[in-house]
């Protein structure tokens, strides 16, 4: 799995374009950095780059970001909405995958050192990369602001983490550090700043004050007035959109500016969103309404329609939800081959992909069509008494199409590190010791794949014999070939693990994985046969 670290560097500059654009061109030059996303605001005088790459190339993004705003960006003259330490005023690291946190800690204080070292400005750690509990948020640190800070850093207790205990007039400070996954949520009112601000003191964590605590979880907050929209915006970060996610914030805000008599229109979100967000979104909202809804695309439709995230800027889903854009989400080489071409693959001379490979594709379409006939029934006036029943029996059959997906390139891709370990040098035995494990490391890997497929399958078998007594007649066809064709699918998984087995020496794994799968491969012949007899007897 690839390490992917995400960075989100908040620059003080969101109006000169030719500015905005330099430092993109900075941060997107450096090898294996992704620029996702560039969101400046006239308003704020702020743009929020988004980015992704290994630990050590976003290091290098955020620097080279930073390099460019020393030469095009005079914080002497900076003036905006939002507040502000700096030039380059706040650079989060964030976990993505394939790294942890303290992965990410140790990149927010490599950029901090390289920072104060090469550009010679003070930097402060926040989140989880400081340990001082009284400068360990950017509230904290961003007290006083760019103005407050020639006095500010004077103070013992507010030096540097890194670079000089001095105001640099041009820059002023940054703030590096560690954090999971912020989202930037604004919530338009249709009234003034002070009204907005109002409104974000109830929802903000703090509140204000001890005794006065707001509503929401890990959130911060203020009010705002965006000039170019003609609206002020209750302007909220969500910490952890876990404890407090933004149908929370969107509904509590609402019922607080009713009392106020204050319009809501909409609301946006600034750079990216996490898919499970907005799908912690659209759950609540299709169980507050009774909806029922399973594609993922439509659940994002909700969201969007709900919270009014088109009211400022165009809230595309492709750009603007970060598993949609990071290239190790998308799918692999094979699923997103054309149909033709993935026959091809599998007619040529090469083992990979192969059986494993197959057996997967054909229980996706397999169960797909299970779906089908459940969609078919579901919303037919005709079936209608059957509505409560598909709501039941269609997003389990839905999800496991889902879940076979990656498994085509999953297996061959289980495959191919195996290959990997038959080249390791053998002229040692420390050599000969750390080949046999990497090679039995392969076998279990290349067994995990197909079994995961004979699992998968085993789940969704029962629901496909409740579709086959009461689903659409019309479709019995389409029924009795996707029984068939994840019963054909069980079997050729349980080939290929049975042939993955026979050289692991872990005779208790042997035992326990061959049980599962003749076990499973049993109950796939009986479910079948019962499907096919069931659907037999309807006319």
């Amino acid at each position: 799995m690839a390490q992917i670290v995400e960075c989100v560097p908040n620059f003080s500059e969101g109006r000169n374009k030719e500015v905005i654009d330099a430092i993109a061109q900075a941060i997107a030059s450096v090898d294996g950095c992704s620029l996702l996303d560039v969101d400046p605001g006239v308003s704020t005088n702020r743009t929020v780059y988004t980015f992704v790459g290994s630990p050590e190339s976003v290091v290098e993004g955020a620097l080279n970001g930073a390099r460019m705003a020393m030469q095009l960006i005079d914080m002497k003259r900076h003036h905006g909405e939002h507040k502000r330490l700096g030039a380059l005023d706040v650079c989060p690291f964030i976990p993505v995958q394939g790294v942890t946190m303290e992965d990410c800690v140790q990149c927010a204080k490599m950029f901090g050192e390289r920072a104060a070292m090469e550009l010679g400005i003070p930097v402060y750690l926040y989140g989880a990369a400081s340990d001082q509990e009284y400068r360990k948020t950017v509230p904290q640190i961003r007290t006083g602001e760019y103005e407050g800070l020639s006095d500010k850093i004077k103070k013992a207790e507010w030096e540097p983490d890194y670079g000089p205990a001095e105001f640099i007039p041009t820059w002023g400070a940054t703030i590096a550090g560690a954090r999971k996954f912020l989202i930037a949520y604004n919530i338009n009112i249709l009234g003034t700043k002070e009204q907005a601000h109002r409104l974000a003191l109830n929802l903000r964590t703090q509140g204000r004050g001890p005794d006065q605590p707001g509503q929401i979880s890990e959130c911060q907050g203020m009010g705002w007035y965006l000039e170019e929209a003609n609206m002020a915006q209750v302007s909220l970060n969500l910490l952890d959109y876990h404890q407090g996610g933004m149908h929370t914030a969107f509904e509590e805000c609402v019922k607080d500016a009713k009392e106020l008599k204050l319009g809501v229109c909409g609301s946006q979100i600034v750079g990216l969103v996490p898919l499970e967000a907005m799908l912690f979104t659209a759950d609540y909202y299709i169980e507050k309404e009774n909806l029922f809804i399973v594609g993922e695309d439509q659940k994002i439709r909700l969201v969007i329609e709900r919270l009014g995230l088109n009211s400022v800027t165009p809230f595309d889903p492709k750009t603007r939800i970060i598993e949609y854009i990071v290239d190790s989400v998308e799918d692999g080489p094979l699923m997103s081959m054309p149909l033709r071409q993935f026959i091809y693959s599998l007619g040529s001379r090469s083992s990979a992909p192969g059986g494993g490979s197959a057996s997967a594709a054909i229980a996706a379409m397999g169960v797909a069509l299970a779906a089908m006939v459940g969609w078919l029934t579901y919303g037919n006036k005709k079936f209608e008494a059957l509505d409560s029943q598909m709501r039941k029996l269609i997003p389990p059959l839905r999800q496991a199409m889902l879940e076979f997906i990656p498994m085509v390139d999953a297996d061959t891709n289980a495959f191919s590190g195996f290959m990997e370990a038959k080249k390791l040098p053998k002229s040692t035995p420390e050599e000969q010791e750390i080949r046999e494990k990497a090679l039995q490391d392969g076998l279990k890997a290349a067994v995990q794949v197909p079994l995961n497929v004979i699992q998968t399958a085993t789940k969704v078998w029962n629901q496909m014999v409740e579709l086959a007594k009461v689903g659409n007649i019309n479709s019995k066809s389409d029924l009795q070939v996707g029984a068939r064709s994840l019963e054909t699918a069980v079997w050729g998984a349980f080939y290929n693990v049975k042939i993955n087995l026979q050289d692991i020496t872990d005779e208790t794994y042997k035992k326990e994985v061959l049980d599962e799968a003749e076990s499973s491969l049993e109950t796939a012949q009986e479910k079948c046969k019962e499907i096919l007899n069931i659907l037999e007897e309807r006319k």
